[in-house]
Parts: C-alpha cells; sequence; structure tokens
C-alpha cells in the first residue's frame, strides 16, 4: 500500500514544481500540499474505506483548484494549465471513478462527478460517465433526458441525442416525459437545420451534391415521433403537452394542426380538449397593430374574443353535462373576472358572465364543491350579502356530509349576522361524522361565547364535555376552563377543574391552562400548583422533559416552595422519562442547576 501511496505522490511533483516555478505557490505551500495529499491517499487505501474520505479528497482538490484560479487572476498569469490544472482535474476524474465504482448506487455521486466534469469541459470523460451512469441506473428517466440534453444542447450532437432517447424508450416505452423530449428535440434539430440552410442560402455558397433533406427541415421526423407517442399514450392531456411544445416553434403550423384535429377526433368527449379549444379563442382573434389605438378599441377586443371562448364553453358543457366541464368554464370566468381592466363595461360582463355560470352550474347540480367557496368569496367582495346566505345554504344542502364546506358556509353566516345560525349548527352536528366535527364545534363555541347567555354557552360546553370523540371532548375541556375564569372568575374556573380533572382524556393544554390560573392568584397557593403538576406528569410523565423542568422550576421561584423537593422530582423524572427525553432532561436540569436557565 506504501507504494502505491508513494507513486501517486512522485505523480503530483511536475505540477507542484510548476506551480512553485512559476510563482503561484511558495516552497512552503507545497511541502503542505505534500503533506496533506499524502494523509489522504492513506486514508483511501484503508482496508475499510468510506464514501466521506472520497468525498474530502475530492473537495480538497477542488479547492486547490480554486485556489489556484485566484492565483492566475492576481498575478496575471495564464499559461502552463495542461501541465496544473488539467493534471488535477484528471486526478479527481480518477477518484470519482474509483468512487463510482465503489458505491455504484449512490446518484448524487454520479451527478458529483458529471457537474465536475462540465465544468470543466471534459466531453470525452464526460460522455464516458453518462454511459456508465446509464448502465447502471438505466430505470431513471431524468438521467437518460440529462445525457439525451447534453448530446444536443452542449456538444451539438442531433445524431447521439436521438440515439440516447430512442435507448431511453426501450426502457421506459410510456414515460411521457421522455416523449415530450425526444419530441422537442426533433423539432430543435429540425429548426437547426432551417438556420443553417437560410444562411447559406443567403451567403450563396454552393453546396454541391449536398442537399438538405425536406422532410427531416420540415419536421417529419418529430411527426413520426408524435404518431408513436400517441400510440403508446393514450389521453387529451399527454396530446395536449406535444401540442404546446410545437407551438414553440414556428415552422410548425400543419404539425399543429395535424395534432389539433387528432385531438377533436379522438377526444371529442374529453373537458381538457373543449378547455384548450375555448381558451385557444383568446389568440385566435387579430391583433391591431398600431399602437395608438384606443383603450376602448382594445377592451372591445377582449370582449369579442371572450365571447367566443364562452361560446365554445356553451357547446362544451351542452354536449359533456358534467361537473369536469363546468369547473373548466367556471374557472376561465373566473380568470377573466380577476384581471384588471379601467374599462367599466368589460368588467360589469365578466362579472356578470361569472355569476351566470356560477348559478347554472349549481342548478344542474355540476357545480363542484371548492367552487362554492369561490362563489361566496366573489359575492362577499361585491357586497352582495343576501345572496351569498342563500350559497352557503345551498352549499350545506348539496355537501351536507363535507366538513369544509359547512365550516366554509357557516363563517360566512356567521360573518353576515344571519337569523337562524343555531339551527344551522345543530344541523351541521348532526349530519357530519362525529370524528370529523371539530372544526364545526370550534366555530360554535366561538359563537356562543359571543353571542349567547352564559348559561347557554355553559350547556352548550357541557354537550361537548360528553362527546364520546375524544379529539372534541378533549378541547372542549381546554376551552371550558379558560371559558370559566374568563367569565366567572378564579372559583368558577377551579370548580370547572375539579368536575373534570378525573374525566379522561386529558391534553396538556387543560393542566396547563389550570397551572397559569393558579399563577395569576394573589399569592399563589402551592399545594394547589403541585396538585396540578402531579395530574399532568401522571398522564404526561412519561414523554414530557419540559414538564417536570416546569415542575422543579416551580419548586425553586414560588416563595412557598421546597427547594429540597427537586432532588426527589430529578430521580422520579429519570425513572420515567425515557430515549433521548433523558438526555434533554439531563441537560436542562445541569443547565438550571448553574444558574444558565
Amino acid at each position: 500500500m506504501a507504494e502505491i501511496i508513494q507513486q501517486r505522490i512522485e505523480d503530483r511533483i511536475p505540477e507542484l514544481e510548476q506551480l512553485e516555478r512559476v510563482g503561484l505557490f511558495t516552497k512552503k505551500e507545497v511541502k503542505a500540499m505534500i503533506k496533506k495529499a499524502t494523509a489522504l491517499e492513506y486514508k483511501l487505501h484503508r482496508r475499510i474505506i468510506c464514501k466521506e474520505d472520497f468525498i474530502t479528497y475530492i473537495q480538497y482538490e477542488i479547492n486547490a483548484l480554486e485556489l489556484i484560479k485566484k492565483r492566475r487572476t492576481r498575478t496575471g498569469y495564464s499559461f502552463k494549465k495542461d501541465e496544473i490544472e488539467f493534471s488535477i482535474v484528471h486526478r479527481i476524474h480518477n477518484v470519482f471513478k474509483r468512487a463510482t465504482g465503489k458505491w455504484k448506487d449512490d446518484v448524487q455521486l454520479w451527478l458529483s462527478h458529471i457537474a465536475f466534469l462540465k465544468k470543466w469541459n471534459t466531453k470525452i470523460k464526460l460522455s464516458k460517465v453518462f454511459s456508465s451512469m446509464l448502465a447502471i441506473h438505466p430505470e431513471k428517466p431524468a438521467l437518460w433526458l440529462m445525457a439525451a440534453k447534453w448530446e444536443m444542447e452542449d456538444c451539438g450532437s442531433s445524431e447521439s441525442a436521438r440515439h440516447l432517447f430512442l435507448r431511453a424508450l426501450r426502457f421506459h416505452p410510456d414515460n411521457s416525459k421522455v416523449y415530450q423530449e425526444y419530441f422537442r428535440m426533433e423539432l430543435m434539430h429540425a429548426e437547426k437545420l432551417r438556420k443553417q440552410k437560410l444562411q447559406l442560402e443567403q451567403a450563396n455558397i454552393d453546396l454541391g451534391e449536398y442537399k438538405f433533406s425536406e422532410e427531416i427541415v420540415s419536421g417529419k421526423l418529430a411527426e413520426v415521433v408524435y404518431r408513436d407517442a400517441t400510440q403508446k399514450i393514450p389521453g387529451a392531456q399527454f396530446m395536449l403537452s406535444l401540442l404546446t411544445v410545437a407551438r414553440l416553434f414556428d415552422f410548425t403550423q400543419e404539425l399543429q394542426q395535424t395534432i389539433l384535429q387528432d385531438l377533436q377526433c379522438a377526444h371529442a368527449n374529453d373537458p381538457m380538449t373543449w378547455d384548450f379549444l375555448a381558451r385557444r379563442e383568446l389568440e385566435a382573434g387579430p391583433e391591431t397593430g398600431a399602437e395608438s389605438v384606443s383603450a376602448q378599441s382594445r377592451a372591445a377586443a377582449a370582449a369579442h374574443r371572450e365571447e367566443r371562448s364562452c361560446q365554445v364553453y356553451e357547446q362544451a358543457v351542452a354536449r359533456l353535462a358534467t361537473g369536469v366541464m363546468w369547473t373548466c368554464y367556471v374557472s376561465f370566468c373566473q380568470e377573466r373576472f380577476l384581471r384588471k381592466t379601467n374599462n367599466q363595461d368589460l368588467k360589469d360582463k365578466r362579472q356578470e358572465r361569472l355569476l351566470s355560470v356560477f348559478q347554472r352550474a349549481h342548478d344542474a347540480s355540476l357545480l363542484e364543491e371548492p367552487l362554492y367557496k369561490k362563489w361566496l368569496q366573489v359575492l362577499q367582495s361585491l357586497g352582495r350579502t343576501q345572496a351569498a346566505e342563500e350559497v352557503a345554504l345551498a352549499a350545506t344542502r348539496s355537501f351536507s356530509r363535507s366538513v369544509e364546506t359547512w365550516c366554509a358556509s357557516l363563517s360566512v353566516l356567521l360573518e353576515l349576522g344571519a337569523a337562524g345560525i343555531g339551527a344551522a349548527f345543530e344541523e351541521a352536528l348532526s349530519l357530519l361524522n362525529p370524528k370529523e366535527s371539530l372544526p364545526v364545534w370550534r366555530l360554535r363555541v366561538a359563537w356562543s361565547e359571543s353571542h349567547q347567555s352564559a348559561e347557554e354557552t355553559a350547556a352548550l360546553y357541557q354537550k361537548g364535555l360528553l362527546s364520546p370523540v375524544a379529539s372534541v371532548s378533549v378541547e372542549v375541556k381546554e376551552r371550558f376552563l379558560d371559558w370559566s375564569y374568563r367569565s366567572g372568575g378564579y372559583k368558577q374556573a377551579r370548580r370547572a377543574f375539579v368536575s373534570l380533572h378525573e374525566s379522561r382524556p386529558f391534553s396538556k393544554e387543560f393542566f396547563s391552562t389550570m397551572i397559569r390560573i393558579e399563577r395569576e392568584q394573589e399569592p399563589p397557593r402551592m399545594e394547589r400548583l403541585r396538585d396540578c403538576y402531579e395530574r399532568a406528569l401522571r398522564e404526561f410523565g412519561s414523554g414530557d422533559a419540559e414538564l417536570w423542568l416546569e415542575y422543579i422550576r416551580e419548586e425553586l421561584q414560588q416563595p412557598q416552595g421546597r427547594p429540597e423537593n427537586c432532588g426527589k422530582l430529578h430521580w422520579r423524572a429519570l425513572r420515567s422519562l425515557e430515549g433521548e427525553d433523558v438526555d434533554r432532561f439531563i441537560t436542562q436540569y445541569t443547565l438550571l442547576q448553574t444558574g444558565h436557565l
């Protein structure tokens, strides 16, 4: 092993001599580098090697390259790069190869290797690394796309990129992303050839027998990819993604028309198709070329385009009476409604259209649940309180088992101060699954505290305390205790606590609330504070180190506390706590004892 390491150190001597000779490093720095490199080499040749040693070695060499770059900038010396930098780059490449050979499954290591080689533009080495990585990880489409993109964009090799895409499709014949990028690559290749042809024609250069293939230049290869892709991957969404790619190139009008016709034939009953066709009308209208066109004319043109889009949507909802289709229509109308405009007529027209579509979808019982909330928001923003109240009630009738709908509707009714809100709460709790009813309980309790008498609120709390659902019962206990203190003072809070402190389940917040109340009394009664802490520890002492520390701090800081009890509490805490909580408690307790906490 020592002979191998010595050989590797000797291989560094030419570059180190050059560094010293050209004045980039001093003799002392060169000796330090040899010493550090020797230590790193020994780590790489141990019997049991670890990845971190390789990463440390690579990082050290990369830092050396960065330092050399800075020294060159400072001194203005730019020669001998082959003998210095590229020697180091080659060594780093070899270390990366050893690491990826040992830990083949570490994709991040492969990507780091690739990123380093890209930075130094070592194309031959990089091509081999891509080949090795893809041989080991052919199941990852992203790696194939990365390699093909590098071949196409960095190396300018359309043939190599095409070869990689074809290999990728053997492993991933149904991957939409691979097909999309392959389709894009063929179009980019065609665009590149078109530009070359145009430049040669403008320069009047005779190409002799060489001719550009019209099929390739016109994008026929991309059309072949499209045909194969749509056979393997059905669906309007995928076809639309290819159409979106094709629209990025100005020579693909014929291909776009082909895709559009296929889309309308094969997916005429897909809402995405109609949504695309409708939105396409926004771009279809002729744009006015003059910059001095009036705002009124622009608004009229926008209104005309939107009207054409809505006509397509009307055809769609007549043919496809589904919730998804109405959702597309509503979303379009809302997007246009939210667009800013200074033209009041256009604004009013968009508003009227949106509210009409909402109402028609609701009347057809096809308005989906999330859209009711958006409808309520629109009505509230417009100040239509009566309509908002009607929609809120209608939403609860349409989705009577949905907690989200009930909460949104009840929030609106509370904000509007609607009559019969109490009956609405009763209806909600009777229809909803009790296990999901906690958000409604929160709203109801908050409303009762602010709008009902103390007796009615107390009766509501008693009803909540009897809930068979643990989450409801626990939170109602916390709120009841806090409300009792706010509305009736300490004595009422104490009575509430005594009546509930044996009624499981509990939360830590329940005991913390009572501890806070006891502390606020003048003076605090220590025996009652101890009782609260003991009851809390009985429930949560096995997993809450902070609770033990609070108890100990209470004994130390309260005038009636007993510091001599801290030792017993410390011993009990160590017996009760488990795992990491023990270490956390010991650390915090030590800081507390030394006055640092």
